[in-house]
């Protein structure tokens, strides 16, 4: 089983490397269920998201998904239902003004030891190959240290928002040697917060 992409952007200009920023699906942009998110009708938005994607899109941010979905490596979802759902929330985030440029989804479970389940850093690396990302100056939001910990392995700055796992995982921080990451309520506060670093910065104005 191979990772599965989906890749809706070009990549940048050959030697361009833009930032990007990474999220998480299951708790970021949508509820985290214990038993999976396995069909469309489970897709349950979560609130100021597509507020969050907005801002996004309107910023010179690439704009990457990346996903553990063991669901399917457990024989509980199929890859095509899954790429299904994939499609379904880039197109509710494009209705709404928003955008994603990649989405990328691990499908293995932790027993398979693959290299692209967070925390490794596979989908990273393999993203930021595909699109040109300059990894150095792009950020990873999610709702588990295991994000967290593949963003930093490829020097991602992390942010975890509280929604989905993220208030349970705070403690968690500190054992993972990660105190210090910013915690923020949810997607919207961790936008305004990458936004607002990088306001200065060269590359980031008009």
């Amino acid at each position: 089983m191979e990772l599965i992409a989906l890749i809706l952007q070009p990549a940048s200009p050959a030697g361009s490397r833009r930032p990007a920023v990474f999220l998480d699906r299951d708790g970021v942009l949508n509820e985290n269920r214990a038993d999976y998110v396995r069909t469309w009708e489970q897709v349950a938005f979560l609130p100021g998201v597509f507020q969050a994607m907005q801002r996004l899109a309107a910023s010179p941010f690439v704009v990457v998904v990346v996903t553990n979905q063991s669901a399917v490596g457990r024989g509980l979802m199929s890859a095509e239902t899954l790429a299904a759902i994939n499609q379904g929330i880039v197109r509710e985030v494009q209705q709404a003004g928003g955008r994603i440029d990649a989405v990328y989804a691990c499908p293995h479970t932790p027993a398979d030891g693959c290299a692209c389940r967070k925390p490794q850093p596979g989908m990273l690396l393999a993203a930021a190959q595909a699109l040109h990302i300059d990894l150095a100056r792009s950020y990873l939001v999610g709702d588990a240290v295991s994000d967290m910990e593949a963003g930093l392995a490829v020097g991602c700055q992390p942010v975890l928002v509280r929604t989905g796992r993220g208030t349970k995982q705070i403690a968690r921080l500190a054992v993972g040697g990660l105190i210090g990451t910013p915690v923020v309520a949810d997607l919207v506060a961790a936008v305004t917060w990458i936004l607002s670093r990088e306001e200065h910065a060269e590359w980031l104005m008009p």
